[in-house]
């Protein structure tokens, strides 16, 4: 016997933690096409150069490795450099400017933690072939609705640009990224420990904390305004760095007040890295909402409706004899929208019918006997009231619907 297992930092999702991720991803996707992004997807695994020298200290974490056929490959890292592979490959398909959106899965060899998995769902937009910094702006508002509408109230956008920090290598950069996390004391030790002296650490540190707005995100502060969100939704932050090597502009995290699990998501412009698939120069911005620690935020905040099913009645089977007319009457059911589920075994006894609409928290069962059948009426139960009623079949929707706060 095979002991039922998963591998660590993966996870199963049981019906009600399923319907709260289809929750909270209908409302993401809903607010990307509001503001006039098209979804696109890419392929799970891809040629594993598509990815090597676009990440950064970071590449330690791909999932890589030799196909059948003795290709290097890699597990899809992040949606932003193979959506760049797509821009390029697909360029003569796509309209400029090209606005994408792209909820899918990404793969990443990280120790386990608190809201930090392996395998984890990305919420992604991007718009190339724009320079100007309005671009970054609009990627920047549309976060800020995701997340108004998911139902956060106390949230930042934290924004700053690569462009301020003068004389600064990546070594740094990836250094000063870490500074929520280990300090100044600890990034200064780290800068050392990357061959910089001790008092270039702290010039890059007092370079860091002495940093004002530049123009590019003064302009999209002044979008933001125009696009009618208030300032407590977005600040500039001269700590933030990002640690992807492909980072050329504006850079911005978000983060959740009252949640501990870190940034919920992170973007940045990037116009260098669609060069590296097409001899075509095309810019590019966006961000990555990180769907997964997002819902831990939605969870810790009590944010999420509690949902165990998705189904709004079951029509039972009274007996094998009545089995066509409850199927007809399903129909009609799910013909007037409602999710309806029967019970596989027609022969089951009412209770056993009963108890299975309890387990899975089914909040109306309708039970259509040989009386009911012959008036073309049924029984309607509300399985949380316990109250039930002989209503005619055509007002059965009618009523469920009266009552939506309990399906």
């Amino acid at each position: 016997m095979i002991e039922p297992r998963i591998l660590k930092g993966f996870r199963d999702f049981l019906p009600p933690q399923a319907i709260a991720r289809r929750y909270a991803l209908g409302i993401i996707a809903r607010t990307f096409e509001s503001f006039g992004f098209d979804p696109i997807e890419t392929p799970a695994i891809e040629y594993l150069d598509v990815f090597t020298g676009n990440i950064g200290e970071d590449e330690k974490l791909f999932y890589k490795f030799q196909d059948n056929g003795g290709r290097d490959i890699a597990l899809r890292y992040d949606q932003t450099v193979p959506t760049c592979r797509f821009v390029a490959q697909h360029l003569n398909d796509l309209p400029m400017p090209f606005k994408r959106y792209q909820l899918q899965t990404v793969w990443r060899a990280d120790k386990p933690q608190s809201s930090r998995y392996r395998e984890f769902l990305q919420c992604d937009i991007d718009i190339f072939g724009v320079t100007n910094v309005t671009a970054d702006a609009e990627t920047i508002a549309a976060t800020i609705a995701v997340y108004q509408n998911l139902g956060f109230k106390q949230f930042k956008v934290c924004i700053s640009d690569r462009a301020l920090y003068v004389g600064m290598e990546y070594p740094v950069i990836a250094a000063i990224d870490k500074l929520a996390k280990i300090g100044r004391d600890g990034v200064e030790a780290e800068i050392v420990r990357k061959g910089y002296t001790s008092e270039q650490a702290k010039g890059f540190l007092d370079q860091i904390f002495n940093l004002q707005p530049n123009d590019a995100i003064k302009t999209i502060f002044a979008y933001l305004k125009s696009c009618g969100f208030s300032a407590e939704f977005y600040q500039f932050d001269p700590t933030l760095a990002r640690s992807f090597s492909y980072s050329t502009g504006p850079i911005w995290e978000v983060r959740v007040d009252g949640f501990e699990g870190g940034s919920v998501g992170g973007g940045e412009r990037y116009d260098k890295l669609v060069s590296r698939y097409t001899k075509n120069d095309i810019p590019g911005t966006g961000i990555a909402i990180g769907f997964d620690r997002t819902l831990d935020a939605l969870t810790a905040l009590d944010l999420l409706p509690a949902k165990a099913t998705l189904t709004n009645v079951l029509v039972t089977f009274f007996g094998p004899e009545l089995m066509d007319a409850s199927l007809t009457l399903a129909k009609a059911l799910r013909a007037a929208s409602l999710n309806v589920d029967t019970y596989p075994d027609p022969t089951a006894k009412l209770k056993k019918q009963l108890s299975y609409a309890n387990a899975k928290q089914i909040p109306f069962v309708v039970i259509l006997g040989p009386d009911e059948a012959k008036e073309s009426k049924v029984t309607l139960k509300n399985m949380t009231t316990g109250e039930q009623c002989v209503v005619p079949q055509n007002e059965i929707a009618t009523l469920i619907a009266k009552d939506q706060a309990k399906i």
